[in-house]
């Protein structure tokens, strides 16, 4: 009877050890944190991104809304009353500088900080924002439709308005896209504000469409569908890598070029699981994931030579006042709008 006692306890003991680890396991399902991150990288970027960081970081899952520069940042402005995100990443640094000026950020140094490119990154001890690798402007030129219409390779910006390319060209809409702005703020800055002006009002006669996306226009010449697309190096290099029959154009006169960056709001609740995404966001291990992407990375140690990317790239960017584009934004968007809106495809 003692026996059959002892043996009824030790599997009652088993079964009440087997339901207290069910009990607990879906507490330890929720224990993972949820971050929110508001981001414009390119989609086809974000799984790897993601994937490294939670492979670091098993307690956190990242939770992406995705969308151009643009449009992700007027949405943050749109929300300041109420934001929603934990952490910005992958969106462009000019914009970052808008929200800061708003109150919206939460300074921090993230670990590893000492090893960013001091032109990468918020200036100030502890940043605001930090930078992950920078986009330029590019050319993608569909050489077999140039052939058909008997257009000429165009080395400079100046090329785009000579009457021959009139129709053929599209580039993203500097309100929806960021690499469309890092474009007009490059030209107003290489050649002052009138010329850059008259530049774009020859430019505008010669426009098919202003899309509301940067990858697009490349992705509509490497298709056929406009000879010319005004758009970005990444997408260019990756257009081409597809198979598209295209040639990428550095134009002479300097590139455009912004920082994709991250930041934490000052309103998320979930600080310290934003602050590891920062700390991460720096490391040699998600610069080596950028570096699959672009040229010139915010730790030079990470840097790859990429295929069909001049090894030169730093060398022909244009100079860019971060400031005076981030200041100047609402402005020269209300300007380009007045000027260039009739030919912006339909959102």
């Amino acid at each position: 009877m003692r026996h059959t006692l002892a043996s009824l306890g030790r599997r009652l003991a088993i079964a009440s050890a087997a339901l207290t680890v069910a009990s607990f396991a879906p507490l330890a399902h929720a224990a993972k944190t949820e971050l929110l991150v508001y981001s414009a990288l390119e989609a086809d970027q974000i799984k790897a991104y993601k994937s490294g960081f939670e492979k670091a970081h098993p307690e956190i899952e990242l939770k992406f809304v995705r969308d151009s520069t643009g449009i992700i940042t007027a949405r943050l402005l749109a929300e300041k009353a109420n934001p929603q995100a934990d952490v910005i990443w992958g969106v462009a640094a000019t914009s970052l500088m808008l929200l800061d000026k708003q109150g919206m950020l939460q300074p921090y140094a993230p670990k590893g900080l000492d090893k960013v490119r001091a032109n990468m990154r918020d200036p100030r001890a502890q940043p605001t924002w930090v930078g992950m690798d920078l986009w330029s402007s590019a050319i993608c030129f569909n050489t077999v439709e140039a052939g058909k219409r008997k257009l000429p390779v165009p080395a400079s910006w100046a090329d785009l308005v000579r009457p021959e390319f009139k129709g053929t060209i599209t580039m993203p809409h500097p309100a929806s896209s960021g690499t469309g702005y890092l474009m007009v703020a490059a030209w107003l800055q290489i050649m002052g504000e009138e010329k850059g002006w008259a530049y774009m009002d020859g430019l505008h006669q010669n426009m098919g469409v202003y899309t509301h996306s940067g990858s697009k226009p490349c992705r509509q010449a490497g298709a056929g569908e406009f000879p010319v697309g005004l758009s970005f190096e990444y997408r260019a290099s990756k257009t081409k890598k597809d198979g598209a029959p295209i040639d990428i154009v550095f134009p002479q006169e300097g590139l455009g070029w912004d920082v994709e960056a991250t930041a934490i709001l000052k309103t998320s609740k979930k600080q310290e699981a934003a602050k590891a995404l920062a700390d991460w966001a720096v490391t040699p291990e998600a610069n080596k994931l950028y570096a699959a992407n672009f040229a010139v990375l915010a730790l030079p140690e990470a840097q790859e030579k990429l295929e069909f990317i001049p090894a030169d790239l730093e060398k022909r960017l244009a100079k860019n006042d971060f400031n005076w584009a981030a200041d100047n934004r609402d402005r020269i968007l209300a300007e380009w709008s007045r000027r260039y809106e009739a030919k912006a495809e339909k959102k």
